[in-house]
């Protein structure tokens, strides 16, 4: 594939660059569409080799999409990779078993992702034949799919001129346009979706999400001082030409998360160690946790706790504190190893699954709540 030398990119993006003039400001969609020149020559030569993008099949944009819901870029890759070796296709995710399923996705959080993609997988074969729908308003009735991963899929994958309007792009487009209209609300984003679909190259689509989504990323960065220098929408851009980078996208503080204090507890016999599986509901639900009680306990209060026998306890070792911030919760947790003495009776409470401790490697998927945790473990 041809690359641009560094020379011929700058001497285009210079001839694509529009000229504003300052007695007569563009309209919105006028600014809108003057993104496009510069937005695809550089995606062009800055596109980041990705795995899913060397091959976008549309089963493949869908899994890296939905990892990539609140999880870094790089953090997926491996996890893609995997992934996408164990359940190479849309039958191979309808049929999965779900502790296979939660394994694979162990460390992504967010279970719940994993979960519609095997109902939406499901329904795939059911009712669309085993082939993913290609039009936006299908893959919306999909399970676990909104108006940003549906965008992603009909554009990437074929070419379907719909709008991918994510953080990335919230942020990016509400500095070009110096909009304070708050990026945390849906009538924001489906402003933008609206107003990107009119002005958006029909046929150019794919290109054009994953180089407002890129810009975003790289360039407009979420995090620190944007590259305003290096970015090729800078001649429209209305935040940089007004001095509002540092006040623009505007969001909604989120709210104070509530604490909650635990106590962990690594329970083991011999090779063996206690989990058992949370409830079907809530939090974490369905998924194997380590054994753990609300509150900060004391030696003296775990066998009580845990429904141990005294007698049996052989050690008890306190572990490092730890800390998980959830979405709406943090959770503050201390932790014990506890150790059974070597009894010809079993001494592991009933009420838990007494698991080898190999398993935890390749059978049972424990959320990262308790990575602290389980890496004393194994």
């Amino acid at each position: 594939m041809y690359r641009r030398t560094e020379a011929d990119t700058d001497r285009n993006y210079r001839r694509l660059q529009v000229l504003e003039r300052e007695d007569r400001p563009m309209e919105l969609e006028d600014r809108l569409r003057a993104m496009n020149g510069p937005l695809l020559t550089w995606y062009e030569d800055h596109a980041r080799i990705l795995p899913w993008r060397e091959d976008p099949q549309p089963y493949r944009v869908w899994i890296s999409e939905i990892m990539l819901q609140q999880t870094r870029v790089e953090a997926v890759k491996p996890y893609f990779e995997r992934f996408l070796q164990s359940l190479p296709d849309v039958e191979a995710l309808a049929e999965v078993e779900e502790d296979r399923l939660m394994k694979l996705w162990e460390g992504l959080g967010y279970y719940n992702r994993a979960r519609n993609l095997k109902k939406a997988a499901q329904m795939i074969v059911a009712e669309y034949g085993g082939q993913m729908p290609s039009e936006y308003e299908e893959l919306l009735k999909l399970p676990g799919i909104g108006s940003y991963t549906a965008g992603a899929i009909a554009s990437i994958a074929y070419g379907r001129p719909v709008p991918a309007v994510d953080g990335n792009v919230l942020r990016v487009i509400s500095r070009v346009t110096a909009s304070y209209e708050d990026i945390l609300k849906q009538s924001t984003k489906r402003w933008m979706e609206e107003h990107l679909k009119n002005t958006m190259p029909k046929d150019r689509a794919s290109h054009f999400n994953q180089g407002l989504i890129e810009i975003g990323a790289i360039v407009c960065v979420p995090n620190g001082q944007p590259k305003c220098g290096e970015c090729p929408l800078a001649s429209v851009c209305l935040a940089r030409k007004q001095d509002l980078i540092g006040e623009l996208p505007v969001k909604t503080p989120p709210k104070k998360r509530r604490i909650e204090e635990r106590t962990v507890c690594i329970l083991e016999e011999g090779t063996k160690v206690a989990i058992r599986k949370r409830d079907d509901d809530g939090l974490l639900a369905s998924l194997y946790e380590l054994p753990n009680v609300e509150g900060c306990l004391k030696e003296e209060e775990l066998c009580e706790a845990f429904g141990l026998d005294p007698e049996l306890v052989a050690v008890i070792e306190p572990l490092p504190k730890a800390k998980h911030v959830f979405s709406h919760v943090e959770w503050h947790m201390i932790g014990y190893r506890v150790r059974l003495r070597d009894m010809q009776s079993k001494a592991m409470p009933e009420a838990f699954i007494s698991a080898e401790k190999s398993e935890l490697k390749d059978r049972y998927a424990l959320p990262n709540a308790f990575g602290r945790y389980t890496k004393l473990i194994i």
